[in-house]
């Protein structure tokens, strides 16, 4: 079904706990994907191994917020040896863009040496945050990006880390998936309060990230 969709309509698909995609980068028709099992991350079940949290703690990387959001969008579509074949037409990325100069979609970004190296972007409303997509040039980029995506959500209290679908690698963080009722339930909790995205400090380094997820679990 072909069918142009504007950034309120975006929005609204969301609130409704359902999503756009493309079939490929090149196909320019969008789809609205209810999935009848969800992909979420429980932030009380998030999962960090050892590994991964002294890579964080050592900063090994600079994670920036919001600095390089288009570039974010662009590193996820881009495909790549194990990425050959993503979703994100050109019509998604402007969408996504569009929602992003208007506040409420976000990028955590993984920088080293001056170079964007991984990072992910999604969609925050309310309490909820709506996770898109996340891509790595460098070992323990994105998943670095995402123990602080954790740890923003941790310190404003939000309530739903939707994953859409889950897959492998959220699964080792603790992601599970959750009937498609049961998903709108906690949507309809989440929407109906506020979260703050900003209230951990946007410098914040890695042991700052690992200290509100140890205050929270």
């Amino acid at each position: 079904m072909t069918f142009s969709l504007t950034p309120d309509d975006l929005l609204g698909l969301y609130a409704r706990g359902v999503f756009p995609m493309a079939d490929s980068r090149d196909d320019p028709d969008l789809y609205v994907v209810d999935p009848p099992m969800r992909g979420v991350l429980p932030l009380d079940q998030f999962h960090l191994s050892r590994r991964l949290a002294r890579t964080v703690r050592q900063n090994r990387f600079e994670v920036r917020v919001d600095t390089a959001f288009d570039a974010v969008v662009e590193g996820c579509a881009g495909g790549g040896p194990e990425r050959p074949k993503t979703w994100i037409n050109a019509e998604i990325q402007s969408l996504y863009g569009e929602l992003h100069r208007r506040g409420v979609a976000h990028s955590i970004e993984s920088w080293r040496d001056g170079e964007l190296v991984g990072g992910l972007y999604g969609v925050r409303i309310g309490a909820a945050f709506f996770g898109e997509s996340m891509f790595s040039r460098a070992t323990d980029a994105s998943k670095v990006a995402m123990v602080h995506l954790i740890a923003r959500m941790w310190a404003g209290g939000f309530l739903l880390l939707d994953c859409q679908f889950l897959t492998s690698h959220l699964a080792t963080f603790g992601g599970v998936e959750i009937p498609r009722r049961t998903y709108r339930m906690m949507l309809k909790a989440a929407l109906d309060r506020r979260g703050d995205f900003y209230r951990m400090p946007m410098a914040a380094d890695g042991a700052c990230a690992l200290q509100a997820i140890s205050q929270r679990s």
